[in-house]
């Protein structure tokens, strides 16, 4: 069969799969994840900026959940994971991008916007590798940052300083230095832990029961910090897992190029 022959017959499939429907329930949970970005916008240019932030986590959870409802259900479609990446890259690209903007990047003029941007197309960016490669790699790693968490740490920094009332040139600062690298993370090769291991939702021991319920204690106590602590451990967890496990691939490759001389000289 010819290239363009095969391209018309996968448009055909496409428009067939269409025509027969889509799914509706985990699509409704991405329209929600969808307004609650989009609302988070609409708080952001009202100067609500706690709200903006609060709104981006509620987008974050169903974000969480559509994924998770269309796997139990074996609703999955293409329709459904293009739909997602439109919606993740509104809600968790351009949604924060907007936030930390006005909240404090306007100061820096055009520097500021295209951090904001820089952002953004680093999002895109991670959404589109991801897309390509998500029947290639291995499904218990991201590889780089996801863009929900990216934007959840800086919904939860947003949270933090209005929790504690710090002043805006430190906000300022702050901001900057993380927009560049939650932006190199999210396009960075460093493997995060992407929490869809089966293991998770088998027995396990009690006292994992008991340090989850010790945990949501902590949280409900101190959400503002807790939150902003949980997301910085994750961000943080990459890089520090990446750094750990550098010797032993260094070890590994000099293993395999020493094999391969060897075998290379034999023959």
């Amino acid at each position: 069969m010819e290239p363009a022959e095969e391209t018309v017959v996968t448009v055909k499939a496409r428009q067939e799969n269409i025509r027969r429907g889509i799914y509706i329930l985990p699509n409704l949970i991405t329209a929600g994840s969808l307004f609650a970005g989009f609302y988070s916008m609409i708080e952001t240019l009202s100067g609500n900026y706690g709200s903006a932030a609060v709104w981006i986590f509620i987008s974050a959870i169903c974000d969480g959940l559509d994924g998770k409802v269309a796997r139990l259900t074996g609703t999955t479609s293409q329709f459904g994971v293009e739909f997602d990446s439109l919606a993740d890259l509104v809600a968790f690209g351009v949604t924060p991008g907007l936030m930390m903007y006005a909240w404090a990047l306007k100061p820096f003029g055009r520097l500021g916007w295209l951090a904001a941007f820089l952002f953004v197309v680093c999002g895109a960016l991670r959404l589109a590798r991801f897309n390509v490669q998500v029947e290639t790699v291995e499904s218990k790693r991201f590889v780089g940052l996801p863009i929900p968490a990216a934007a959840s740490m800086v919904a939860s920094t947003v949270l933090l300083f209005n929790h504690f009332g710090w002043p805006s040139s430190y906000k300022r600062l702050a901001i900057l230095a993380l927009i560049y690298l939650l932006a190199f993370l999210m396009v960075s090769s460093v493997k995060y832990y992407s929490f869809k291991d089966p293991e998770l939702i088998k027995r396990q021991p009690f006292g994992f029961l008991v340090l989850a319920v010790v945990l949501l204690i902590i949280v409900a106590a101190e959400p503002a910090v807790m939150v902003f602590v949980i997301m910085l451990c994750y961000v943080l967890s990459g890089p520090i897992g990446f750094f750990v496990g550098l010797p032993r691939r260094m070890r590994l490759e000099k293993a395999m190029h020493k094999g391969h001389e060897e075998q290379t000289h034999s023959s």
